[in-house]
């Protein structure tokens, strides 16, 4: 997969894309990323993105112009046409099916908006998926994008070495996670379940799956709600 970022603020993703299991993406060529700055692709001699919005109100707005060039400009620089996120608080709100959705592309292009958001045309004059990751507000599109881009990355195939671990994490089967637990079995009185160290497999498994559905029942009914309707 190769993911293009298109961002104010490039160098704000340099140390996130090359740690963890976004690195060793890379190292296993699974996903290339490429970071591309907007202001290179201003018309205005000072490399200026933003303007005074029309009607008034506080701060500026993101010009069309170089979110429109910037965006022509990369598509043409890869052989495939891109899925273009903008990353916006209007948007839908990231979910895991979104993200297994995108990590099914075999291009993204992820814009981050900045200031007091985005010019409307650039809305509407240009095929976008609209995602926010949640009803807060944020400095700029950045950190959404790394949100975005770790969840996409590491559903791609060969990234975690294999599918078991995914298939266990919280929200993969539309729940929660059950609780885990490693050595040392007794912390400060509290104790390992003795049925998780009882070799019992079958046992286990039906253990983890009760306490899978009673943790989503406490803590996000809404997951099992969107299940049953």
């Amino acid at each position: 997969m190769r993911i293009d970022i298109l961002t104010l603020f490039p160098e704000m993703f340099h140390d996130v894309l090359n740690e963890s299991i976004l690195r060793i993406a890379q190292e296993k060529n699974l996903v290339t990323f490429h970071l591309h700055n907007i202001r290179d692709y201003s018309n205005d001699k000072h490399k200026c993105v933003d303007d005074k919005p029309y009607g008034g109100g506080a701060g500026m707005v993101l010009k069309p112009e170089p979110i429109f060039n910037a965006v022509d400009a990369v598509e043409a620089q890869g052989d495939s046409v891109s899925k273009k996120i903008l990353l916006t608080p209007q948007g839908n709100k990231l979910n895991q099916k979104i993200v297994e959705n995108l990590s099914e592309e075999t291009r993204l292009m992820v814009i981050c908006g900045h200031y007091e958001g985005f010019d409307e045309r650039i809305r509407s004059g240009m095929n976008v998926l609209e995602i926010s990751i949640g009803d807060y507000v944020l400095t700029g599109g950045e950190i959404p994008a790394m949100v975005i881009v770790d969840a996409v990355v590491r559903l791609i195939p060969g990234v975690l070495g294999g599918d078991r671990s995914l298939q266990s994490e919280s929200f993969m089967n539309k729940m929660l996670e059950y609780p885990q637990y490693t050595r040392p079995a007794e912390f400060r009185g509290m104790r390992v379940p003795e049925i998780l160290k009882s070799g019992n497999h079958s046992k286990i498994k039906e253990w983890r799956k009760k306490k899978a559905v009673l943790r989503t029942q406490e803590r996000r009914p809404d997951l099992l709600e969107k299940e049953t309707q």
